[in-house]
């Protein structure tokens, strides 16, 4: 299988025990040799620094890895503080995004939307980092409009956005129709899926509420019709997000991007049903 823009997410350990097992599954993921790692970055900056040593120790096994970078919270300076210090370690890719406001935060920060973010690392770094922005084929929750989204999307690409990676998604006609909307534009930049393994029930229930992804109705019924069979839950699990992303691939998507929530079992089994089929 061709990995040219296959990529996988973590999210900074919280702990020395958790620094452990992500080290181990990395180590799993790492033999799929994916184009690169992302690490996602805590609201209002609260996992900087875990982020950060994150990726250095990514980079330092020989593996490219992009730092998401959010905008909320922070001034002009520290995001510019951020730039150089992750110029200063030879970081070439990050993920910018606006990011959520963390529980009881006042402001939004000097820099509001992402696509201001993306204007502001082009206007610091020029062409230094390639960037990824995050793209919304089921709509953004707090959007006003689709089409409202989609031109907020526009604007982070007419910014200086190399690339976009999805919100998750099990629809794949939500994929597509969204990229429809996007050629309509005249945006042609990589549009990659981002894809969810189903893990646990719950969790899954938990994160679609949040950020607005929709879990099919016939999906989401046979998850719950499982209960605490945790066993069903990962096989049925893999069959339908196997099949989705073979769809996907098979109507043009440049690669997959894997939300791992720092486990390799489930992402190296569609990895390596993808290679088969």
């Amino acid at each position: 299988m061709n990995t040219q823009n296959f990529s996988i997410e973590f999210y900074p350990p919280k702990s020395a025990e958790g620094a452990d097992k992500l080290r181990i599954a990395r180590g799993k993921l790492a033999q799929l040799d994916p184009k690169y790692f992302s690490v996602t970055f805590g609201a209002g900056g609260s996992t900087q620094q875990g982020t950060l040593d994150t990726v250095l120790e990514i980079l330092g096994e020989g593996h490219d890895a992009a730092p998401h970078l959010s905008c909320v919270g922070g001034s002009r300076q520290s995001i510019r503080d951020i730039l150089q210090q992750f110029q200063s370690h030879g970081i070439r890719r990050l993920v910018a995004l606006r990011g959520d406001l963390p529980s009881g935060y006042g402001g939004g920060g000097e820099l509001r939307y992402a696509s201001e973010l993306v204007e502001f690392i082009r206007a610091e770094t020029g062409d230094w980092f390639h960037i990824e922005v995050a793209a919304y084929p089921e709509v953004h929750p707090q959007a006003r409009s689709p089409q409202d989204d989609l031109q907020n999307f526009a604007r982070k690409v007419q910014a200086g956005a190399d690339a976009a990676i999805t919100q998750y998604f099990y629809n794949a006609d939500a994929y597509f129709a969204f990229m429809d909307q996007v050629s309509k534009l005249g945006i042609d930049v990589p549009v990659v899926p981002g894809i969810m393994p189903i893990i646990n029930y719950t969790q899954l229930m938990r994160f679609s509420d949040m950020c607005g992804a929709e879990i099919p109705r016939w999906v989401r019924l046979k998850l719950a019709s499982y209960g605490d069979d945790s066993a069903s839950i990962k096989a049925f699990g893999l069959d339908v997000v196997t099949q989705l992303c073979e769809r996907l691939l098979a109507g043009g998507a440049p690669g997959l991007h894997f939300y791992s929530m720092n486990q390799a079992a489930a992402t190296t089994a569609i990895w390596q049903r993808l290679a088969k089929a």
